[in-house]
């Protein structure tokens, strides 16, 4: 097969890429890598910290920049990159809500950047994205907080909080960052740089290797990958996303994250033969 146009080839991970269980198939690894062969520049957009994609970075053999924390961060995994991005928050909002956590009904704080990850306290509850026990460096207070995170983290002790929590932040802080709810269950919320998106990273990603947008694939499921959706060339919502997703996307796919959507989508759409 010969690719005319280079393409490039954004993944969301948690829904997208990774199956249920949160791992990559064989099937996805192999079309990937096949991909990558082709041509293509495949590179992780997620909003996930670089801490727990890494790993998926890895698992890909891929050597392209990385996008973490839904577009705040830009890095070339276990390299110093003169290219490398990040954006962050003033480290007295951190203070403001640890002050107020009881007030606010917070249960956890965590803030995270490239090489940071602090908590007021570790968390069980069974998603898997923070430490159940922290170090004692991992703790977060005044004095442990030396730099600007990039994120931060809270989750409220009762779902019917989570509303007042974003209130109380944009009220108090909304000309400096945004807050986003997490998907699923769990009663949790984001904070983020003000207007920075997924679209930031791909937008970067795009100028740096030269790449037209109508040359660009991305797949997402949830809310926080609509910007990059819409920023691509063609924007694949999977099979299991929702409805917002679904609906403004330019194409879903026949299978969920769980059925190997993503690689089954990239079979087809750049005719390759993987076996």
């Amino acid at each position: 097969m010969i690719i005319i146009s280079k393409k490039m080839i954004a993944l969301d991970l948690d829904g997208t890429t990774l199956n249920d269980d949160s791992q990559l198939s064989s099937r996805t690894r192999s079309v990937i890598n096949q991909a990558v062969k082709e041509g293509c520049v495949v590179s992780i957009v997620t909003g996930r910290p670089n801490r727990l994609s890494e790993s998926f970075y890895d698992d890909l053999h891929l050597n392209t920049p990385m996008i973490n924390f839904n577009g705040n961060l830009g890095i070339l995994p276990h390299k110093n990159w003169e290219r490398e991005y990040q954006y962050t928050i003033d480290k007295e909002i951190v203070m403001e809500l640890l002050s107020n956590s009881q007030k606010l009904g917070l249960n956890l704080i965590a803030v995270e950047g490239r090489d940071l990850f602090l908590a007021n306290r570790g968390i069980s509850s069974g998603f898997g994205f923070f430490p159940s026990t922290l170090q004692s460096n991992q703790i977060l207070n005044q004095k442990s907080l030396k730099d600007n995170p990039i994120s931060i983290t809270v989750q409220v002790e009762q779902p019917g909080q989570k509303q007042a929590l974003m209130d109380y932040v944009l009220h108090h802080f909304g000309d400096q960052v945004e807050v986003s709810p997490w998907g699923g269950p769990h009663p949790i919320v984001e904070i983020a740089t003000k207007g920075i998106h997924k679209s930031t990273g791909l937008k970067f990603l795009a100028d740096y290797y030269g790449i037209l947008q109508k040359d660009i694939i991305s797949f997402g499921d949830e809310a926080n990958d609509a910007t990059m959706m819409k920023y691509a060339g063609t924007g694949v919502a999977m099979k299991n996303a929702i409805d917002s997703i679904k609906k403004s996307a330019d194409e879903v796919t026949q299978y969920t994250n769980d059925q190997d959507g993503v690689a089954r989508y990239l079979e087809d759409y750049l005719n390759l033969a993987v076996g």
